[in-house]
């Protein structure tokens, strides 16, 4: 068993949380039980989520992705729904975004490059003044190697541009929904952008920037952080740890 700020506190501090500029309200969103016995970890906070938590015993949840984004919001609809499941059945709910993603160790990012045994890994990807991706060189190897790598590691399937070198050396990583830093990439003359979703621009980009582009879906390319800092409390705390996958294909 935990203490609920205990766990709470260390995440904050691990993942240097208070200085990472976000729109999300990182750290604990919605207070519920003080002692811990065990945490569900998920990608995105959702009622779903929230019930299957409850059934697996939880008294804390942590996700990437929250419920509070920086602004005030009526508690209607959904969104009360959400809140009032959590208070109702005194569930713990803490989010970690940017601080995930941009985690040396244990972020989504991090977690891709190690995949494909990335060297020279440097920051990368600046978005509102943080660097929130990693950049760096494989050991060369085709595109289809590499997308096969990040398949079996996200259990995904990726859409793929191929629009750059055939054999890979460099790739710069940011997953979610970045593909608007793939400029970012083809001004820095990387082989591969890998990203998790795309939108209509940037097929053209790719063309025009002769890169590669290499989507792993939004959910499943930030599965890595969660997992990963999963099994950083699990070893950290003296409690029950379990991964919930809401299966998503976006």
């Amino acid at each position: 068993m935990g203490k609920c700020e205990d766990i709470i506190r260390f995440l904050d501090t691990y993942l240097d949380s208070a200085h990472v500029a976000d729109a999300s309200c990182n750290g604990l969103q919605v207070s519920g039980k003080t002692d811990i016995k065990k945490i569900v970890f998920g990608v995105s906070a959702s009622l779903e989520l929230f019930k299957k938590a409850k059934a697996a015993g939880a008294d804390l949840i942590v996700v990437h992705h929250g419920l509070l984004w920086g602004k005030e919001q009526p508690l209607t609809g959904m969104f009360r729904e959400r809140v009032a499941f959590l208070l109702k059945n005194d569930l713990n709910l803490a989010a970690y975004h940017l601080p995930l993603d941009k985690h040396p160790v244990v972020g989504h990012n991090a977690c891709l490059m190690r995949a494909v045994k990335a060297r020279q890994i440097r920051p990368f990807g600046e978005y509102h003044g943080e660097d929130i991706g990693f950049c760096g060189t494989v050991p060369t190897q085709s595109l289809g190697e590499l997308v096969k790598t990040w398949e079996k590691f996200c259990q995904t399937k990726a859409q793929v541009l191929a629009f750059g070198p055939k054999k890979i050396r460099s790739i710069a990583v940011v997953s979610g929904g970045a593909h608007s830093l793939l400029p970012q990439a083809i001004s820095g003359g990387y082989d591969l952008y890998v990203t998790g979703v795309l939108d209509e621009p940037v097929q053209e980009w790719c063309r025009e920037g002769r890169i590669n582009c290499v989507a792993l879906g939004h959910y499943n390319s930030e599965k890595p952080g969660i997992l990963a800092l999963e099994q950083l409390v699990a070893k950290k705390f003296n409690v029950k740890t379990k991964f919930i996958d809401i299966a998503n294909p976006i």
